[in-house]
């Protein structure tokens, strides 16, 4: 893997970082709080899992029809999100909690959304934080199936029509998850990233194909065998279970960098990007939403990815009252800050993106 390094030009901004971070530190001992979850953050786990498990719990237990087990897959697919934007994404940054056990345990939770740790903190935590909207090392802006989403990717004809279509394709990202973890630990184990992370290839393969048995026999076999709901019925409850968390899921992660003002910068042939990690990130990072109670409470503060990206070791029950702080600072030091009021002009703005891309 080629090593990418982060090298600014301007001198002001090299302190842009050392003073963001003393910044930032200074609440929490102001404040005497930890920067890690708090009771807050149990009582909305619970309530996340509880939006998951209960229905699926109603599901098996009681006799219900065919309408109120739609309703009620339509809710775990709510829940299946907010678990995985809310909780697991929290364990696996190792922000939920000063235990690393407790972060380990929140952090599997992408198991119970059928989905392997492993591949997540490999996209995610290191080529997607590390390596924010860089062609050919963040995963998350490549190019699927026919969605283009880096300006520095071939255009084909089709891509005229994404912003149109791209919303019905997001549905399926969970279901990408749940088949593509396993082709994509196999390019992983092939290229040596696998070990590379000391990890070893066939055990985190055995780890990804049990899980999702496991997976795969409680949410489909078991409505099968303990309903009375035939097998294709239980399939349409699953596929809208997944339909709806991978939109949720899609949408969300899509609007903090698919953006008219989130930059995808390039690398040299030395592998130097012209600018600092911490600034890369506010240049390339976009919130959305930040007064949205709501939004805020369900999506797990990912609408203030800003924050996130440059602190993903805090947890996200704090970003709203750092946001001020980061934006502060960049003001002080010449630095954008990229945020979107509402959700509306947020979903604008991804499609606006998307149309453009299908033009580059």
């Amino acid at each position: 893997m080629k090593v990418i390094r982060f090298q600014g030009t301007e001198m002001g901004k090299k302190l842009f970082w050392k003073t963001l971070k003393a910044n930032v530190n200074a609440y929490f001992v102001t404040n005497n709080i930890s920067p890690k979850g708090n009771t807050q953050m149990v009582i909305k786990s619970i309530a996340m899992y509880a939006m998951y498990l209960v229905p699926f719990i109603l599901i098996l237990v009681y006799p219900i029809n065919a309408i109120i087990a739609l309703i009620l897959v339509v809710l775990m697919g709510i829940g299946k999100a907010g678990i995985g934007m809310s909780v697991m994404h929290d364990g696996l940054h190792g922000s939920y909690s000063s235990k690393k056990w407790v972060n380990r345990l929140m952090g599997a939770s992408m198991y119970v959304i059928g989905s392997n740790v492993f591949n997540w903190k490999l996209q995610h935590n290191i080529f997607h934080h590390a390596y924010t909207n860089i062609d050919g090392l963040d995963e998350d802006i490549q190019t699927r199936w026919i969605i283009r989403l880096s300006e520095h990717t071939p255009l084909k004809s089709i891509h005229k029509y994404q912003y149109i279509y791209a919303y019905l394709l997001y549905s399926l990202m969970t279901f990408s998850m749940l088949i593509g973890d396993i082709t994509q630990l196999v390019g992983y184990n092939k290229s040596g990233l696998t070990r590379l992370h000391k990890a070893n290839p066939t055990r985190e393969m055995a780890i990804a194909l049990g899980v999702k048995l496991v997976y795969l026999f409680t949410v489909i076999c078991l409505p099968i065998i303990l309903t009375n709901f035939t097998w294709w019925q239980v399939l349409i409850g699953f596929v809208v279970m997944h339909l709806v968390a991978g939109f949720i899921f899609s949408i969300v992660f899509q609007m903090a960098h698919i953006m008219e003002n989130a930059a995808q910068p390039t690398v040299d042939e030395n592998g130097i990007t012209q600018n600092e990690w911490a600034i890369h990130q506010l240049l390339t990072t976009v919130n959305f939403a930040p007064k949205n109670r709501l939004l805020n409470w369900y999506v797990g503060g990912l609408n203030f990815q800003v924050e996130h990206h440059l602190f993903p070791n805090i947890c996200h029950m704090h970003y709203k009252h750092i946001s001020p702080i980061v934006q502060k600072t960049a003001k002080e030091f010449g630095v954008p800050y990229h945020s979107i009021p509402t959700l509306g002009k947020a979903i604008f703005s991804h499609t606006n993106r998307l149309k453009e891309l299908g033009k580059v």
